[in-house]
């Protein structure tokens, strides 16, 4: 009877051992931001993913919205997310404070990431995201495939045009930007780092116009209209040439950018003729 007892306990602790091996090995997890929705996506097996943002599937703000579509979407509640019983929470660093608490308050882990604003941090990202769930070797090889298009991408760039990143409001953003490294990776000059703008700022329409530059690269409106976008239309930037190329893939820092550098290069004088 004694030995009985022993083996049932030895077998449970071996049943619970396994599946807490299995779960580290294979974590289910659930996304709260649109970025970490996309990293999830591209290296997760479908068995993993329970839940994304509830903006995963909006087509201006996600690279991937079409493959979202299949997963389930949270709006981030703490109570909902508790609920589906994730192992781990990817979340962005501006994900809702009180959400971010609550979970960790509980007892869920929670990642939180950083928004990548360069190559490298794009690549630590995959790397980190490929080791939380399970799949180190499918990020090195996302990485690898990643690094080797961009060197393709900028190789035989010999002229820069300079080009001016202009949204509603008169936005724009410099070098330091997600966006800055995209036009400068598609082989253009950034007229805001010229007059000081390396993150984001306000460039006023006379200034933009003084500057002459050879394209100016505005985003995708939403749907409807607004006055903060009626710049864009002004009479003094007719003569200029306007391409509407900021889509979602410019939104967050992943392998998606390539995509964006591919569009701009469409009409670089270097490039044009390759594609």
């Amino acid at each position: 009877m004694h030995l009985f007892r022993l083996i049932a306990f030895y077998s449970v602790l071996y049943f619970f051992g396994t599946i807490t091996l299995a779960t580290e090995n294979n974590p289910k997890v659930v996304s709260l931001n649109v970025c970490t929705d996309q990293f999830v996506m591209l290296l997760a097996d479908d068995s993993q993913i329970i839940s994304l943002s509830e903006i995963s599937t909006d087509i201006l703000s996600s690279a991937m919205a079409q493959e979202a579509s299949k997963y389930h979407q949270n709006n981030s509640g703490a109570e909902e997310v508790y609920l589906l019983q994730p192992d781990i929470v990817f979340a962005g660093i501006y994900t809702a404070k009180a959400t971010v608490n609550m979970l960790e308050s509980l007892g869920i882990r929670v990642e939180k990431f950083e928004p990548a604003n360069t190559i490298e941090q794009i690549i630590l990202n995959m790397q980190r995201t490929g080791k939380l769930l399970g799949h180190t070797d499918r990020a090195n090889t996302l990485v690898a495939n990643f690094e080797a298009r961009l060197t393709d991408l900028t190789t035989g760039i010999n002229t820069r045009p300079r080009a001016a990143l202009y949204y509603a409001n008169g936005y724009t953003t410099g070098g330091n930007t997600l966006a800055g490294q995209i036009l400068d990776l598609a082989g253009f000059s950034n007229i805001a780092s010229e007059i000081g703008i390396h993150w984001g700022g306000t460039l006023p329409l006379e200034l933009l116009i003084m500057s002459k530059p050879e394209v100016i690269i505005t985003g995708t409106t939403y749907p409807g209209s607004s006055r903060s976008e009626e710049i864009l239309k002004h009479p003094a930037l007719k003569p200029l040439r306007h391409v509407s190329s900021t889509d979602a893939n410019w939104v967050c820092g992943t392998p998606h950018i390539v995509k964006a550098i591919e569009d701009l290069q469409t009409i670089h004088p270097d490039k044009m003729s390759t594609k």
